[in-house]
């Protein structure tokens, strides 16, 4: 065959299309245990650290096994479901715009550290230039705020790209989902600075309204329907007491 000839250059084209197309799909079905690994890793390592808990990729496992020991998932009205919540991939859920929010599974983490328990909550909302996501830490009281980690995929540096920074994680400590009549607020990201003394406010970001309105927004949508769940066990936790206590009465 005639090496100058456009069949013997469209023909070429063609096998190295194939040979390297091939390749590509061989090497990535190879390396898929080990994205997926590497997954899994990085979200053990997220659970983690809404308690305060470093853990590298390495240590991982082992140490998700050692704080984490249970986990559940709660449908949109606060019902307990089954399923694997681990498994539950919170920022594919929010990308498909086909699935209902009576469809998507919210899942949680139980941890206990230091002979405390938490409640470990995914969460994930719009920021400027894409979803912002994140991990609270709540204390036994299904109320108060003991830890917060945010991420986002593209926000602005020095703007809205400092939600991953201790400046603004570290203020969520102690702050309170619900008032002092038990009615659930959220947490508000103020623009300007929280108010002083506030329980239910933390300081938004200067220059990044957008991303601090979408944090307060991804915390409202997504504790709104946790409470769900959360009131009803304070409730009956509530009554368990009573009933004891008029027990103990006769």
């Amino acid at each position: 065959m005639n090496k100058e000839s456009n069949l013997y250059t469209f023909l070429f084209a063609i096998i190295m299309v194939l040979v390297v197309g091939t390749v590509l799909a061989v090497t990535s079905e190879v390396l898929q245990p080990r994205k997926k690994q590497n997954a899994a890793d990085k979200k053990m390592i997220d659970i983690l650290s809404a308690i305060g808990v470093d853990a590298t990729r390495n240590n991982a496992k082992e140490k998700y096994t050692e704080y984490i020991y249970d986990a559940s998932i709660i449908d949109y009205k606060g019902n307990l479901i089954e399923g694997s919540a681990f498994d539950i991939d919170v920022l594919f859920q929010y990308r498909d715009k086909t699935l209902l929010p009576e469809d998507k599974k919210y899942p949680m983490f139980k941890a206990r550290k230091n002979n405390s328990e938490y409640t470990i909550i995914p969460m994930v909302g719009s920021g400027l230039w894409g979803p912002v996501w994140g991990f609270l830490a709540l204390e036994k009281d299904y109320n108060t705020v003991y830890g917060a980690v945010f991420d986002h995929e593209k926000e602005t540096p020095g703007l809205g790209a400092e939600i991953n920074t201790d400046f603004f994680e570290v203020p969520f400590k102690g702050k309170k989902i619900r008032n002092s009549l038990g009615q659930f607020v959220s947490i508000e990201v103020k623009k300007g600075g929280a108010d002083k003394g506030s329980k239910h406010q933390v300081d938004g970001i200067t220059g990044g309204t957008i991303t601090s309105d979408g944090v307060a927004a991804m915390l409202e949508n997504t504790l709104e329907i946790y409470n769900n769940y959360f009131s009803r066990i304070n409730f009956s936790l509530n009554d368990t007491i009573i009933q004891s206590l008029n027990n103990n009465i006769e």
